[in-house]
Formats: structure tokens, sequence, C-alpha cells
């Protein structure tokens, strides 16, 4: 009779002197650990194609929908604070709940950190120093397609779960808001103008 083990150096059959010749359970030894997988467990050709990263195209801006009469265009929700942690949460806040309720989000981003230095003047003197650095983060979260009867709804709840110290501003996306995201080029406008 035969016996299989399995140790750490692999399998080892031990057989006895009463054993067979002809017998199955002379080699005990499993093939199908050794054998490759043959593409079992593969992926990746079931994932769409991904761009890579320096061939992406720029920023378009995405055609204004006014909405109707029944319904909103794009939206932007808009929230400023000098709390960092503050603005990141409810912005993530307001986007799982818009996904929750079955409104259609169709970008959330961040707007570039400002700075503005709190300056006093000494009571006697004329010279001013810097008492504080205040920096403000703004987060926006683009809705549309909101109901004109669901709106004030969503707007009581942002309202009521509004954190202390955040602003909080609801109003139409426009052409001036897609601009203010883009980098200003000075130099490349006075370029432009020479020309011209």
């Amino acid at each position: 009779m035969a016996r299989c083990f399995s140790t750490a150096l692999g399998n080892v059959s031990v057989t006895s002197e009463r054993q067979m010749e002809g017998s199955p359970l002379v080699n005990c030894v499993r093939q199908h650990r050794s054998r490759p997988t043959h593409g079992i467990g593969r992926y990746k050709h079931l994932l769409p194609e991904q761009v890579s990263q320096k061939k992406r195209d720029r920023l378009q801006m995405k055609e204004i929908d006014p909405g109707t009469e029944h319904t909103y265009g794009f939206l932007n929700i808009t929230m400023t604070s000098y709390n960092m942690p503050t603005v990141e949460h409810y912005a993530r806040y307001i986007h799982r709940l818009c996904n929750r309720l079955s409104v259609k989000v169709e970008e959330s981003y961040a707007m570039p950190t400002k700075t503005m230095d709190v300056l006093l003047m000494q009571e006697k003197g004329s010279k001013m120093y810097t008492d504080a650095v205040l920096t403000t983060h703004q987060r926006i979260v683009q809705i549309s397609g909101l109901s004109a009867t669901f709106a004030p709804i969503l707007l009581e709840i942002l309202q009521s779960s509004q954190p202390e110290g955040l602003h909080l501003l609801v109003k139409e996306h426009t052409e001036a808001d897609f601009k203010v995201r883009l980098k200003a080029r000075p130099e490349l406008e006075e370029l432009l103008s020479q020309m011209r």
C-alpha cells in the first residue's frame, strides 16, 4: 500500500513491500501544483483601454445647458472655508448625497488655494506688520438635471448639514466659471495681441 505525504520539500510517496506493480497508487505525486495556469485568472483583456497620462486631451468646455421650465441646467455648488478638512468632507458629503438622491453629478473639482495677509498698524506709528495669514480653500460640485420641485428640498438638506465656518453658494454655471479654472498666461496673450 502506498501513502502520500506533502512536506515543505515536496511530495513524498512511501510504498510498502506488498505493493502491486500495476497499481495506480504507485505514483502519488500531484502534478497540478507544478503546472502553469495557462492564463487562468487573467482579466486585463476585459478592461477598457485607458489613454496614457501623456496623451491627455486638453480640458474642453462643455456646452452650457440652460435647462427647461421644470429642470435646472448646470448648477455649481461652491463651498469656501479656511479649514481644508471641513471643505473636503462637506464636498464628499454633497457628492454622495447627490448620487444617493439620483441627481447627476457632472464633476467635482478644487479651485486653487488663495492666501490673504492680515496687516495691522501700530497705534503710534505708520508701520504695518503681518498679524495673520489666512488661506481660503474652495471646492465645487457641479450638478445637472435638478428638478425645480426637488431643488428646495435639496437646498434645505444642504443648509441643515452645513458645518460652521463654511460659506455655501449655489449658482448657475457660466462661461466665466469655466475660464477661472484655467491658468492665465499673460505672456502668450501679449504675443497674440502684438501679432494682431
